[in-house]
C-alpha cells in the first residue's frame, strides 16, 4: 500500500493506492494531518483496518506545521516530499520550476504515465483553470492559467454592482432568459468554448493529441465538450503515486 497526501490551502486530502488501484481516499479541513493517527489505528471511516503503508509522498502548497510534521513521523515508512527538485519520469522545461504548482506537474505525470509517447493536453478546472501540454517526447513545456468557474462568478458580482452573485448550480439555457441564467450560462458556456478552443488549437499541431480533464469542476464540462477526452478527478494523486513509484524504483536500481 502507498499513501498519498495532497495538502491544499484549506483542505488536506489522502489517497491510498494498492498497486495502480485507488482503494480509499478522504479529506479533512486544515493542515494538522490528524487523519494519519486515524489511518494508523484503523479508526478512519475510509479504512476498515489499521494501515501500514510501505511508502508515502506528500505535496503541499503550505508550510507544514509542527503538528503535521509530528504526524508524518508516526508513519512506519519513508515520506517523499514532492518539490521542484524531485525526480520525475518526464522532463520539466518550465523556465521557473520553483514557481510551478506541484499539482500541475503531478497531473502531467499522471496523464503521461497512462499514455506515454502521446501528446497530452491536461486541463484542470478548479479555483483556476489551467492548460498544460506534454509533448510526445515526454517534455512538460508549460501551460496557461485563467480564472476558474467560481472566480468568474464572483468577479461579476465584485466589479458590477448591479449584477448579482449567481450560484454555479441551476438552469443553463443556451441563451439566458433572465439575469441569473444569463450570467450562469455566459460563464459556463464561455469556459466551455475556451476549453474547446485550446483543444482545437493543439489538435491542429498534434493530431494524435489526448486530452485529460480534471479538477473540482470537470463534471460541468466533461459531458458537454464535443472533443473526446479522459475525465479523471484523481489525476493529481495518480500522478503523485507514479512519482513515488518512480523514485522508489530509482533508489532500488542504485543499490
Amino acid at each position: 500500500m502507498k499513501l498519498i497526501f495532497d495538502i491544499g490551502n484549506t483542505i488536506s486530502k489522502f489517497f491510498l493506492f494498492d498497486g495502480d488501484t485507488l482503494r480509499a481516499h478522504g479529506s479533512e479541513v486544515g493542515h494538522s494531518l490528524s487523519i494519519v493517527s486515524q489511518l494508523l489505528d484503523g479508526t478512519a471511516p475510509e479504512v476498515d483496518a489499521p494501515l501500514c503503508p510501505e511508502a508515502a509522498i506528500i505535496s503541499s502548497v503550505v508550510d507544514l506545521s509542527a503538528e503535521a510534521e509530528e504526524q508524518l513521523r508516526r508513519l512506519p515508512c519513508p515520506v517523499l516530499r514532492f518539490s521542484a527538485s524531485t525526480p520525475i519520469p518526464i522532463s520539466n522545461e518550465y523556465r521557473t520550476p520553483q514557481t510551478l504548482g506541484t499539482d500541475r506537474l503531478a497531473a502531467a505525470v499522471g496523464a503521461w504515465s497512462q499514455h506515454p509517447g502521446c501528446p497530452l493536453l491536461i486541463i484542470d478546472s478548479g479555483s483556476c483553470i489551467t492548460f498544460d501540454l506534454v509533448t510526445p517526447e515526454g517534455a512538460y513545456v508549460g501551460g496557461n492559467i485563467s480564472p476558474g468557474l467560481h472566480a468568474r462568478l464572483r468577479a461579476i458580482d465584485d466589479y458590477f454592482p448591479r449584477l448579482p452573485l449567481v450560484e454555479a448550480e441551476g438552469p443553463k439555457p443556451e441563451l439566458g432568459y433572465d439575469t441569473e441564467t444569463a450570467i450562469r450560462s455566459g460563464v459556463i458556456e464561455g469556459m466551455r468554448h475556451e476549453i474547446e478552443g485550446y483543444i482545437h488549437h493543439f489538435k491542429a499541431k498534434y493530431p494524435q493529441l489526448l486530452v485529460f480533464l480534471t479538477g473540482g469542476d470537470e463534471l460541468n464540462f466533461a459531458d458537454t465538450i464535443k472533443s473526446a477526452i479522459f475525465a479523471d478527478q484523481f489525476l493529481v494523486p495518480r500522478g503523485l503515486y507514479y512519482i513515488l513509484c518512480y523514485n522508489k524504483a530509482s533508489k532500488q536500481k542504485q543499490k
